[in-house]
């Protein structure tokens, strides 16, 4: 979640765009409150929103996250796309109990397959295809995630990564900040501008998200995928 609204726009433009965010339901509401107390790293509510949208209008059967702190984002995945199953990862067994009694309450957990563990161990045990993926994880693991997912999302499916502009840092660095995250996405958004088999775009919304859509392979003319 962003440090502050005007984190990314100015400040004038961030508190119209919150102005315009309907009330949450009270289960989200509580969820915002207990991450904003316990400083537990859980997607901006717009966010939550585009994920939920995005999951809708995909049509998303199966839906793989990388992060899922307290199941915020896991949930507004899971109510997008109401016949999908999401399969999220995390490595802190605290979380995942903890998420597991949101979903409970979200009334969810029936389609949710919580996995702990460190991402990219697990993401060499789970198969395909998904029709989104959201990385929300270790910033610093973006582009490896993005390696080990890409293969396994469908043509067409969407890869959705957030914080990609990073409290301001990306766009305004301070030369003196060892910020290990702030690097890391920095060099991830030239990536997956670039990337081969995406059309990509980074929005700014939230703490800034990545929108990008997996292409049809090119066929060489030998016949083979390029």
């Amino acid at each position: 979640m962003k440090d502050r609204p005007d984190a990314i726009l100015r400040t004038e433009q961030a508190r119209y765009l919150d102005s315009l965010l309907p009330p949450r339901d009270p289960l989200l509401a509580e969820m915002e409150r207990r991450a904003a107390q316990n400083d537990v790293p859980i997607s901006d509510p717009e966010v939550g929103r585009l994920l939920t949208l995005l999951a809708r209008a995909r049509g998303a059967r199966r839906i793989l996250e990388i992060g899922t702190a307290i199941g915020y984002g896991t949930i507004c995945l899971a109510r997008g796309a109401t016949e999908a199953r999401v399969v999220t990862i995390d490595r802190d067994p605290s979380r995942l109990e903890e998420a597991r009694g949101w979903l409970v309450r979200a009334e969810v957990l029936d389609r949710v397959e919580l996995v702990e563990g460190e991402a990219l161990e697990r993401l060499a045990t789970i198969d395909g295809p998904f029709d989104l993926v959201y990385l929300d994880g270790d910033k610093t693991l973006y582009r490896r995630c993005l390696d080990h997912a890409l293969p396994k999302l469908a043509v067409g499916g969407l890869v959705v990564a957030d914080n990609l502009l990073w409290k301001g840092k990306i766009a305004d660095p301070d030369p003196d900040d060892e910020d290990e995250s702030a690097r890391a996405l920095e060099a991830f958004n030239g990536y997956l501008m670039i990337h081969p088999q995406l059309d990509a775009v980074v929005l700014p919304l939230g703490d800034g998200v990545g929108l990008a859509a997996k292409r049809q392979p090119l066929v060489t003319e030998m016949g083979g995928p390029f």
